[in-house]
């Protein structure tokens, strides 16, 4: 029914999932990558990658793949694999409108015999029940009997270079058991790490889904005990370290939980619960507490600055690290925004460095103008909200360099030694 050696590739979406994937499928296929915004498609054919997750000599060197925004590129293609984000609205709840935008792009061009597969992460159901109406209604398709559906989510983590699209592990599904077989022959053909084939695209939505939701309640936990050893006086990274001689304890660490996939990937799985009628307090709960992790820092930070005598009003504080995480320029969802919005309701004065980042994306997504570089023996605080490897190498002396006599220094990622700081999470 289905020939592996005669298919064609599109990938919708040209971002963290959706250029690693392709670039390693155009190894076996045919791919054409497609995305809205022309100026991503001239930025790769031209061999930059913004997102630093495929490197210029694997742009330039890559065959067999072609980048475009033009829509008649991916006509003649017979598999589609959508990888489009799926965030969450101010009101935390799911936003789908990417998706189903992607949805009725595929659904425009849809053909018999097509298979679409989705990466972005879902609520179970949405594949099926939201996702496949579209590409019904756009195309005039019948669903399993003109064309079929797949599921198999994506595992990118950013900025790592360890655990990249081959190496992780793939669950796969499809709407068939002969469209399922076929979906996870083409990603076999691919992952070194092998694949796991669900035996439904509700299950492999569903387990895409627990596996951030589960890892968020592990942090959750690990911030309330921050909180609470602070409260005593206790260092909960001594804590850890000597909870963690046990050869069963979880090697989790409190922080800020930001980015594309823990801080999101929860409120799908509870707006899917409270419309099926249960309210799910647990999960809800490691949100709350891990969504309340800047204002804690900015509030524990500003304490400690009037402990010391320091004018909050009016002090220059300079936040070291805007991404979501360590050496990456991912900027989605990140919670050092809040820190900072925190401490400009004191009417301090914030400097926000990053070299890591893309400063118009900054500008663009939060208003932030961050600073090309620190001006020494300027700032009242400090607050190491990113453990760029760039911060651990300037070091305590060159930190210290960058503040005035009376200063505060809160470590939230412990950059520097237990000494070096006024307080770490």
């Amino acid at each position: 029914m289905f020939n592996i050696n005669n298919i064609k590739i599109g990938i919708i979406g040209l971002g963290y999932v959706g250029l690693p994937l392709s670039i390693e499928l155009s190894k076996k296929y045919d791919v054409c990558g497609f995305d809205i915004n022309p100026y991503r498609v001239q930025e790769l054919q031209s061999g930059h990658d913004y997102t630093l997750e495929v490197t210029k000599e694997e742009l330039i060197t890559a065959r067999n793949i072609e980048f475009s925004s033009d829509l008649d590129s991916i006509r003649d293609c017979n598999i589609y694999i959508v990888t489009v984000p799926t965030p969450i609205d101010d009101h935390k709840r799911p936003d789908l409108s990417p998706l189903l935008s992607a949805s009725k792009t595929v659904g425009t061009v849809l053909k018999k015999g097509d298979i679409v597969v989705y990466e972005s992460t879902v609520y179970p159901g949405a594949t099926e029940e939201d996702c496949v109406p579209v590409l019904e209604k756009e195309s005039g398709l019948i669903f399993n009997q003109d064309f079929y559906a797949g599921y198999s989510p994506e595992r990118i983590n950013p900025g790592d270079k360890e655990h990249r699209v081959t190496t992780i592990k793939k669950v796969t599904s499809g709407s068939t058991p002969e469209v399922a077989d076929f979906i996870d022959i083409i990603y076999r053909s691919i992952i070194t790490a092998g694949t796991h084939k669900a035996s439904s695209i509700k299950v492999a939505e569903a387990a895409k889904v627990i596996e951030n939701t589960q890892r968020d309640l592990n942090i959750a936990l690990i911030n309330e005990l921050a909180i609470i050893f602070n409260k005593m006086g206790i260092d909960t990274l001594e804590v850890l370290e000597a909870a963690g001689s046990k050869w069963n304890f979880l090697p989790f660490r409190p922080g800020l939980v930001g980015g594309h996939c823990i801080g999101v990937d929860p409120y799908y799985l509870t707006h899917k619960a409270q419309q099926i009628g249960y309210n799910p307090e647990v999960i809800l709960a490691g949100r709350r507490i891990n969504d309340s992790m800047g204002g804690y820092i900015a509030g524990k930070t500003v304490k400690l600055m009037t402990q010391k005598r320091i004018h909050v009003v009016d002090a220059n504080i300079l936040i070291m690290g805007l991404t979501f995480k360590e050496n990456c320029p991912d900027l989605r969802n990140t919670k050092v925004i809040d820190i900072i919005k925190e401490l400009r309701t004191y009417h301090a004065n914030i400097d926000v460095y990053d070299p890591w980042i893309n400063i118009k994306e900054a500008q663009h997504e939060y208003g932030i103008t961050p600073i090309t570089a620190p001006v020494a023996g300027k700032y009242d605080a400090v607050i190491l909200a990113v453990a760029h490897h760039q911060f651990k190498e300037i070091g305590e002396a060159g930190i210290r360099r960058l503040l005035k006599p009376t200063h505060v220094i809160f470590d939230a990622k412990y950059v520097l030694p237990k000494s070096a700081a006024d307080a770490r999470l």
